[in-house]
């Protein structure tokens, strides 16, 4: 323990050293605040030195609190995983994250934090996860680890923590801990009285074990002394803000408050007046959470169970800071003055600051000895490497006359359903209570729905007609989810990242309403931002949905898609596309190698990620053709001349998604009046932007002959020709076509809420229609009048 009692002091005075360094000594261009969460960094000290060199095992996983960034990065440099010149540069370009970051630090980051509450959810279904691989016999050789998170208080405010508690209970979640740094303040003020009696009373309900951890050794000592019980009484009691302000104002504030309200009872009064004031400022900051030994205990005796644990570990926030309790310490910064004291009280010697082993007590061998025989420290690599599951050629389908891309999709994960291939046993599926209603309903028949425990469909059993077969077993490879789509990213994202906390590959598919992918944004982004790799089917999608109305009805999804990082989204008009941008998915999400650009489209597909599917309900009348690999090719690069337009181009259609027959409709009603009008199907606007933005860059830093895709696609118009761009969905999605070449552009969408009707009537609303197409193209082509156009034709 004395060794340990000194790294905690060692892991403190870097995590401050290193926030003082980046914001006092580091020099700064801009003289903005750097940062760096000073208090919030010393009230979990104590704990994640307890974790990190006593506790954990190689297989354990950690979301460390966002705030606590710097403890973590001190304690992987003294384990030689995080080298100096990183610490150096702590929030500065390419140093050590403000939060830790899995996909831009260097050091052992196993979830990336940031977005409060998001980190503390991911461990709960990382364990679920584990739980599904372990079921199906492929790492039943290595330990079960535990799925820790270190959170703050506050933390417990985000609503996805209480949507993540009650599917845990549903999946009967074990081995995961949740270590709450109960230092009582918030961002902006200490928090309310009893909030640890709701936190406890949450967590028993919900089937977890609640250790709490209120008192340190040198607490429990004084109330065994005469006096003691109303000294613990007096505590117990004791508001939150006094507390702090009493453990800021130090040793004679306590004394004379603790005199005030318990002295003249002799034995009370000896009590603290047998104590300098030095050591009973000492006594009153013991806390559970800052007392190694009372710490070490607790997580030991978890260890020997695999029930969920919260530990609620009353801490101070700035604990052993002169900020300390103070209820505006959360952005506060040690002043130079108080930083200079603090080494001197450290016994750091000037100029060594960022020495490992400086001012510690201990002999410097026996410490090296220690930190290489923690349990932790014995895996050479816990980031595990999985191979890549062969992807069939292609995905068979039985083409219908007329089909919606949603029963396409569902088609197609029927058949992969059937097959009894290794990458039909590694896709599985999720979905948040709408399973049958995205066309997964088929898959699930013939698949089954995951369970550690097997429960059998009781309306089957009874002889009851149904449709669906919902039976749960350790077979199953469907994650059935309550209504929150929260849940459905974070689980996605756990699902995704199998292959390096499990090491065993998953290929996730997970599908919701595409209006609600707002709903779960950050959790999306969140995923996306870990390098989380899955599929994603938003179905239904846009004004199409017509009878639901503007609820139902998503408008900005497709800009999500191109916007955010680590999607490839698509939007196929025709399920022969989707079969293709399907397979490609499954391998494209597997991939991870370099970033360099692809010479063809300029896009990094050699690196992989994840897929944004927006698909449709409604049904088209679907194209009699061959799929060549050029076509497929394209499908797969953002777009494919449906209709190659002429030499004289007058008019481009440029269309995606489900308004095909529209565009096609409107293209055959001007084609009279227009020459060599052209059809452009855009699959994904996304990486036909990407591409071209990339092309550009390259060109700009020394590659004049990049070209992206839909360059080559528009290079062959006429100066003079004018595009008119359509999608169900906000219309800058493809608006930025006009500026690849040049040419005059009128964009046409969806930009405010829609309403009930039918798609005839939304269409026409909204001027998406063959005759709001027309009417957009006479408006920005020369020549005659469009005949047709204000016809019924």
């Amino acid at each position: 323990m004395t060794i340990l009692s000194e790294l905690e002091r060692k892991v403190l005075w870097l995590a401050v050293w290193m926030i003082h360094h980046a914001n006092h000594v580091r020099g700064s261009e801009d003289g903005l605040k750097v940062g760096g969460h000073q208090a919030s960094s010393a009230s979990a000290s104590t704990l994640m030195t307890a974790l990190y060199f006593q506790i954990l095992r190689p297989e354990d996983r950690v979301a460390v609190k966002p705030h606590a960034s710097p403890v973590f990065h001190a304690i992987q440099y003294l384990f030689g995983k995080q080298t100096l010149e990183q610490l150096q540069n702590f929030r500065g370009y390419r140093g050590a994250q403000s939060y830790p970051s899995r996909t831009k630090d260097i050091d052992d980051v196993d979830f990336s934090t940031g977005s409060v509450g998001l980190g503390v959810a991911q461990t709960l279904f990382s364990s679920l996860v584990q739980d599904y691989v372990r079921a199906k016999g492929w790492i039943a050789d290595r330990p079960k680890g535990r799925m820790i998170a270190l959170l703050g208080d506050a933390e417990m405010d985000e609503g996805n923590i209480f949507e993540a508690l009650l599917e845990g209970w549903k999946h009967g979640l074990r081995n995961t801990w949740w270590v709450v740094d109960y230092n009582r303040q918030s961002l902006d003020a200490v928090v309310r009285e009893g909030l640890w009696q709701r936190f406890e009373s949450i967590f028993r309900n919900f089937g977890w074990d609640v250790v709490i951890l209120k008192h340190g050794t040198l607490q429990k000592a004084a109330f065994e002394e005469e006096g003691g019980e109303k000294l613990r009484s007096w505590i117990d009691a004791c508001p939150n803000q006094l507390y702090s302000a009493l453990t800021f104002q130090g040793g004679a504030a306590w004394r004379r408050r603790l005199l005030d309200d318990l002295g003249d009872q002799g034995p009370v009064t000896r009590l603290v007046e047998k104590r300098s004031d030095e050591d009973l400022a000492a006594l009153m900051a013991n806390l559970g959470g800052h007392d190694l030994a009372s710490i070490v205990d607790a997580f030991e005796q978890a260890r020997g169970h695999d029930r969920p644990t919260c530990f609620i570990a009353y801490t101070i926030k700035g604990f052993g800071l002169p900020l300390a309790g103070h209820k505006d310490n959360h952005a506060g910064l040690m002043t130079p003055a108080q930083v200079e004291a603090l080494r001197q009280a450290m016994g750091v010697r000037q100029g060594r600051e960022w020495d490992m082993f400086e001012g510690l007590a201990c002999d410097e061998a026996a410490i090296r000895s220690y930190l290489a025989s923690s349990p932790f420290a014995q895996a050479a690599t816990r980031r595990h490497k999985a191979p890549a599951v062969s992807v069939p050629a292609q995905i068979p389908w039985r083409a219908q006359v007329s089909m919606s891309t949603q029963q396409g999709f569902g088609l197609l994960m029927h058949e992969i359903a059937k097959s009894d291939s290794e990458f039909a046993k590694r896709v599985v599926t999720t979905s948040p209570d709408v399973t049958v209603s995205t066309n997964l309903g088929a898959w699930v028949n013939r698949r089954g729905l995951f369970a550690r425990g097997g429960q059998a469909d009781l309306f089957r059993e009874e002889r009851i007609p149904s449709t669906f077969n919902w039976t749960f077993s350790p077979s199953g490879q469907h994650f059935e989810l309550g209504i929150s789509e929260m849940n459905l990213f974070t689980m996605l994202s756990a699902l995704g990242l199998s292959h390096s906390l499990h090491g065993e590959r998953l290929l996730p598919v997970g599908t919701l309403y595409d209006p609600f992918i707002e709903r779960g944004l950050d959790a999306l982004n969140y995923a996306c931002y870990q390098d989380a790799r899955f599929i994603l089917a938003a179905t239904p999608s846009g004004v199409t949905l017509a009878p639901e109305g503007g609820a139902h009805q998503s408008i900005a999804t497709p800009l999500i898609g191109m916007a955010q990082d680590g999607l490839a989204a698509f939007e196929p008009a025709y399920v022969d596309e989707l079969a293709v941008i399907l397979r490609w998915a499954f391998d494209y999400m597997q991939r991870s190698g370099e970033a360099e650009p692809d010479d063809q489209t300029w896009l990094r597909d050699r690196t992989g990620g994840s897929v944004y599917l927006r698909l449709s309900t409604r049904s088209v009348e679907q194209p009699s053709r061959q799929m060549e690999d050029m076509l497929a090719r394209a499908i797969v690069d953002g777009a494919y001349w449906l209709r190659e337009p002429g030499p004289n181009a007058a008019v481009v259609i440029a269309y995606s998604g489900a308004v095909a027959p529209e565009a096609v409709q409107a293209l055959g009603l001007m084609a009279g009046d227009r020459r060599d009008v052209g059809l452009l199907a855009v699959t994904s606007a996304d990486r036909l932007n990407a591409g071209w933005s990339a092309a550009a860059r390259a060109r700009q830093y020394g590659h004049p002959r990049a070209t992206s895709h839909v360059e080559r696609l528009l290079a062959g118009l006429p100066a003079s020709c004018a595009l008119v761009t359509v999608l169900d969905g906000h219309p800058a999605t493809l608006a930025w076509l006009g500026s690849v070449h040049g040419h005059r552009t009128r964009a046409l969408g969806v930009e405010h809420f829609g309403q009930t009707g039918t798609i005839a009537d939304l269409y026409r609303h909204y001027g998406i229609d063959a005759q709001g197409i027309m009417a957009a193209a006479q408006s920005v082509s020369a020549g005659r009048p469009l005949r047709h156009l204000g016809s019924a034709a």
